[in-house]
C-alpha cells in the first residue's frame, strides 16, 4: 500500500483517492483484453491502447492520461511490476495502419517509469531494465533511415534497426535522446538534454551533446 504524504490535506486526499478509483475502474474494464495482466491496473483518461492482445502488464501498472500505446509488434509490449507510463507518452513499434515492417517491441523491467511526453520508437527491440527512471520528453529511437544511395529517395531506401538496451538502475534525464544501437549499462546517469549516440559503460555519467563520459560517481 502506498502511503500518502502527511502534509496532504483531507480534501486533497479525497481528490487523489477519487481520481485513483476512476483509473482503477478503467483498468478493471480493460484488464481482460490484454495478453496477460496481473493484479491492479490503473488507466487514466483518454488513454489509447491499440492491439491490446499483444500487450502484457505486471502488477500495479499505471497508464497516465493521454498515453498512447501501439501493441502491434513481433515480440509484443511487455511491462513488469510497478511500471508507470507517463502522461502523453507514445509507444510505437509499428505503423498504426499495419503498413511497412512490423517492429520488434518493448520490454520494461520492474519498478521502472517513463516520464510524461516521452516517445518510445521500438521498431528495433528496446529493453529497459529494473529500477530505471526516465524523465519527461525523453526519446528512444531504435531505428535509422538508410540514406547512402543518392540516386534514390531516402524514404525508398528502407530502414535498419539494432535496438536499444538500458540496463538496471539508470536515470535518464529530461529531454534525453537515445539513438539506435546504444547500450546504457547499469548504474549510469544521462544528464538532461544529452543526445546519446554510443554505448555507455557501467556507473557512468554522460552530459551535454558531446557525450562526455565520467567513469564512476561524481564526488
Amino acid at each position: 500500500m502506498v502511503k500518502i504524504n502527511p502534509e496532504v490535506s483531507t480534501l486533497e486526499r479525497i481528490q487523489i483517492i477519487g481520481s485513483t478509483l476512476i483509473k482503477l475502474v478503467r483498468g478493471l474494464c480493460m484488464k481482460p483484453f490484454f495478453h496477460s495482466s496481473r493484479s491492479l491496473l490503473l488507466i487514466g483518461k483518454h488513454v489509447s491502447i491499440k492491439n491490446i492482445q499483444r500487450i502484457s502488464v505486471g502488477r500495479h501498472t499505471k497508464f497516465e492520461d493521454y498515453a498512447e500505446i501501439q501493441g502491434l509488434s513481433r515480440k509484443g509490449i511487455i511491462l513488469g511490476d510497478n511500471v508507470t507510463i507517463g502522461r502523453s507518452t507514445m509507444i510505437r513499434p509499428s505503423s498504426y495502419y499495419g503498413t511497412g515492417e512490423i517492429g520488434a517491441g518493448l520490454e520494461v523491467g520492474n519498478n521502472s517509469s517513463i516520464g510524461p511526453l516521452g516517445y518510445i520508437g521500438c521498431a528495433g527491440k528496446i529493453i529497459i531494465g529494473d529500477n530505471v527512471m526516465i524523465g519527461p520528453r525523453v526519446g528512444l529511437f531504435a531505428e535509422n533511415h538508410n540514406f547512402r544511395d543518392t540516386d534514390k529517395l531516402i524514404k525508398e531506401q528502407g530502414v535498419s534497426n539494432k535496438g536499444i538496451i538500458i540496463e538496471d538502475n539508470c536515470w535518464i534525464g529530461s529531454g534525453v535522446i537515445v539513438l539506435d544501437g546504444v547500450t546504457i549499462q547499469s548504474g549510469s546517469v544521462i544528464a538532461a538534454g544529452t543526445v546519446v549516440t554510443k554505448n555507455v559503460p557501467t556507473n557512468s555519467i554522460v552530459y551535454d551533446k558531446k557525450n562526455k563520459v565520467t567513469h564512476g560517481r561524481l564526488m
